[in-house]
């Protein structure tokens, strides 16, 4: 009891209380990018025609009204629309977990190279798999993702060790890595027939557009299992900004702490890109964007994260598929619009150029 009340003394706490309300205001945009989402397209619907269909699907009202509507909404739009929430999830709470981990704000699925990792064995199963697939069936491409992510992460974390912290050490890391994985993915392209070209060059840009419910299932159950775990080192994450021997004087286990959340984040962020491609600057931008309101409590931080990441990706959707109409963009093209420049202005913030 005695090393649980000092541990609670010690963790950091949300500003002025303001972490709770937070989390509500997000729950409700969240809910609102989601309806708008499910509504927006070449056929238009209302909130109230959306509730109505998702309630009959239920089996809580009667069916009535047009049915065309209904096939689009359940077969075309929500299974992107729960993509774009599950990938904006997982990367926005992988994030805040990799900067807690690595007690460096820079740190991101996509800068140090966890999502480079997931992506080239991703499209190594794509063009390679054969046996591999077909004996693990529509879990083939998530499940090889993350084992990408973990190696990536894990050969990260190692060059890096106690330099951690250091912005260079962990930058430097990260771009060996990234270079590593784009150098495999460009020959694993040249050596691709035309139809895996056709999915890998539109995959490695990002995006949600050839989401349906048996390709994105997999990924969504293991980017919530995944999430499950995420959310639980919360406390254990706010002792080890303390550093890790006053962390394991308050009873955290830091070789546990180390390994689930490298683990849990290279799962959820490789299920994610599996599916989605690559879709950077998500994860670097949210964890800062909650810090900056709410403070450092990971209590706060990290479901923050994981629901602006939804509603950020789910918005970047939106305008991904109507802002060049006909065609569409690459959700990965808008985030990264989006992200360079907060990722520059906070490189000069750091170096102290920016006020």
């Amino acid at each position: 009891m005695a090393a649980a009340d000092a541990m609670e003394d010690t963790l950091p706490v949300s500003r002025s209380g303001r972490g709770f309300g937070l989390l509500i205001a997000l729950a409700i945009g969240t809910f609102l990018a989601t309806i708008l989402a499910l509504g927006t397209g070449a056929v238009s619907m209302s909130p109230g025609e959306i509730i109505r269909i998702l309630m009959e699907t239920l089996g809580l009202m009667a069916p009535e009204g047009d049915r065309l509507n209904a096939s689009v909404l359940l077969q075309v739009r929500l299974p992107r629309v729960v993509l774009a929430l599950g990938a904006g999830a997982a990367l926005g709470v992988g994030g805040a977990v990799l900067q807690g981990l690595f007690r460096n704000p820079l740190a991101d699925p996509t800068l140090i190279g966890v999502s480079s990792g997931a992506g080239l064995a991703a499209v190594a199963t794509i063009v390679l798999g054969g046996a591999m697939t077909g004996a693990l069936g529509v879990f083939a491409l998530p499940l090889s993702a993350f084992v990408g992510g973990v190696a990536a992460t894990l050969v990260v974390y190692r060059i890096a060790g106690e330099g951690a912290g250091n912005t260079a050490m962990l930058l430097l890391a990260g771009i060996a890595v990234n270079a590593i994985a784009f150098s495999g993915v460009g020959v694993l392209t040249y050596l691709s027939d035309d139809t895996q070209l056709r999915e890998l060059t539109f995959w490695t840009m990002g995006s949600v557009g050839g989401a349906t419910w048996p390709v994105i299932w997999p990924a969504v159950l293991l980017i919530a299992i995944a999430g499950g775990f995420l959310l639980s080192v919360a406390r254990p994450l706010n002792a080890y900004l303390l550093g890790e021997a006053e962390a394991a004087h308050l009873g955290i286990d830091v070789r546990r702490l180390k390994r689930v959340a490298i683990l849990a984040t290279a799962l959820a962020v490789g299920a994610a890109v599996a599916v989605s491609g690559s879709i950077g600057f998500v994860g670097l931008i949210v964890p800062h964007l909650i810090r900056l309101i709410a403070g450092p409590d990971h209590r706060i931080v990290l479901p923050g994260a994981a629901l602006l990441g939804a509603a950020l990706l789910c918005g970047a959707d939106i305008l991904a598929r109507t802002i060049v109409l006909p065609a569409e963009l690459p959700i990965g093209l808008v985030t990264s619009l989006t992200g360079g420049p907060f990722f520059l202005w906070l490189l000069m913030r750091r170096q102290g150029l920016s006020r």
